[in-house]
């Protein structure tokens, strides 16, 4: 393999890899070279069964980590792009496989839902098929309505409220394709019984007064501390949910006027106000923290390999890291706390429903109106008093 080393480092310093860690990948793939001249085994050969093989040799041994096994599936890529070795053999889809594609393939192109929709349907849709068809031999047209409700009964006990609503949305989309391909000529997503998600019974979780700064205060100084000022200021300041934060891309932010684009839900987007001091946050990660990348993503991992975000997972982690320094203890860690906290500070200040609804960009009024119970001054006025005295 003394031919595709260089290529390698070459990849490893492309993806930001430091050179402590590309040489300690590299050393790795010394040994297994060595590994495979011990068993008359050419470059050619090298596939997943090999690394494997490799992997439990050295498990023996205790000289090899899990993690050091991606360095060898990062040089079996390289080799499989170079055309050194020949690419996987996928097996043929299975029947539910096909059928599973076919109906992403109808949410995406026939129905236009974004992809994190189509991403929270199809397991729920898997987990049904493999416990209705588990051989895969489908019979729809035998489908009764008791067959639907037992599957729900039962995954609603193991699932919350939100994932069992999703779960049954899920199911009756599923129903109305099979009836649009013709599968099946009743109307069976009539059949799917209703989870109750009680919309007004809960109370928005949101932060102390005072603790948004606090917090603010804590990140700046600290590791990735650039990286995680900008994000916070724009939960904090903007209320922007977490998807919309990782598809923030560098063309996005106009410097000139002080605008920010912001890609929402369902493809829709709209410029809002940028804030000078989210401005000067982002501007300071840009010229000292980001990494140096092809990526046009205004948020770059801070590990290699360097890309931009491609979940909210990093935000989600930035907002647990931020708790933790500044001592607040919550039961909620998404960005979603900073937004209701965000809203709450707003109502507390005077602003209407309406003012709440068009910063935090929602499309109906009913969605803001859940916000007014955390309006707690207006809220004892109206309540009646408990029958038999004061409580």
């Amino acid at each position: 393999m003394a031919g595709h080393i260089d290529l390698l480092a070459a990849q490893l310093a492309t993806h930001g890899y430091s050179r402590v860690h590309s040489r300690i990948q590299l050393r790795l793939v010394g040994h297994f070279n060595r590994w495979l001249e011990q068993k008359n085994l050419t470059v050619k050969k090298i596939d997943e069964q090999i690394i494997e093989r490799y992997w439990r040799y050295f498990m023996r041994k205790k000289r090899v980590r899990s993690k050091d096994v991606s360095a060898l599936m990062k040089l079996l890529d390289l080799l499989r792009e170079q055309g050194v070795t020949p690419r996987r053999i996928e097996a043929a889809p299975t029947a539910r496989e096909t059928l599973l594609e076919k109906y992403r393939c109808y949410l995406r192109e026939e129905r236009d839902l974004a992809y994190g929709s189509v991403r929270n349907m199809m397991p729920f849709v898997d987990r049904f098929l493999a416990q209705k068809y588990p051989r895969g031999h489908f019979d729809f047209a035998a489908l009764k309505a008791g067959d639907i409700t037992s599957f729900v009964r039962k995954q609603a006990t193991e699932l919350g409220s939100v994932q069992a609503k999703h779960m049954v949305s899920s199911l009756r989309s599923f129903f109305r394709y099979l009836r649009h391909t013709g599968e099946i000529d009743t109307d069976l997503a009539g059949c799917v019984p209703c989870v109750p998600v009680y919309s007004f019974s809960t109370i928005p979780k949101f932060l102390p007064p005072g603790a948004v700064e606090k917090i603010l205060q804590r990140t700046v100084g600290a590791t990735h501390g650039r990286r995680d000022n900008a994000v916070l200021m724009l939960l904090a300041r903007l209320g922007l949910r977490t998807c919309e934060i990782v598809s923030l891309e560098l063309e996005d932010i106009d410097w000139e006027f002080g605008q920010i684009t912001v890609r929402g839900k369902g493809g829709r987007w709209s410029k809002m106000p940028l804030p000078s001091d989210v401005g000067q946050a982002i501007a300071a990660y840009l010229q000292h923290d980001r990494p140096r990348c092809s990526s046009r993503r205004l948020f770059i991992s801070q590990r290699a390999p360097i890309t931009g975000l491609q979940s909210g997972c990093a935000i989600v982690r930035t907002v647990a890291r931020a708790l933790n320094r500044s001592g607040i203890v919550s039961k909620r860690k998404g960005g979603y706390l900073f937004r209701h906290t965000l809203a709450t500070e707003m109502l507390g200040r005077g602003a209407s429903l309406r003012e709440i609804g068009e910063v935090l960009r929602h499309r109906k009024a009913g969605t803001t109106k859940i916000y007014a119970k955390v309006d707690f001054r207006a809220l004892r006025n109206l309540a009646q008093p408990w029958p038999g005295g004061a409580r």
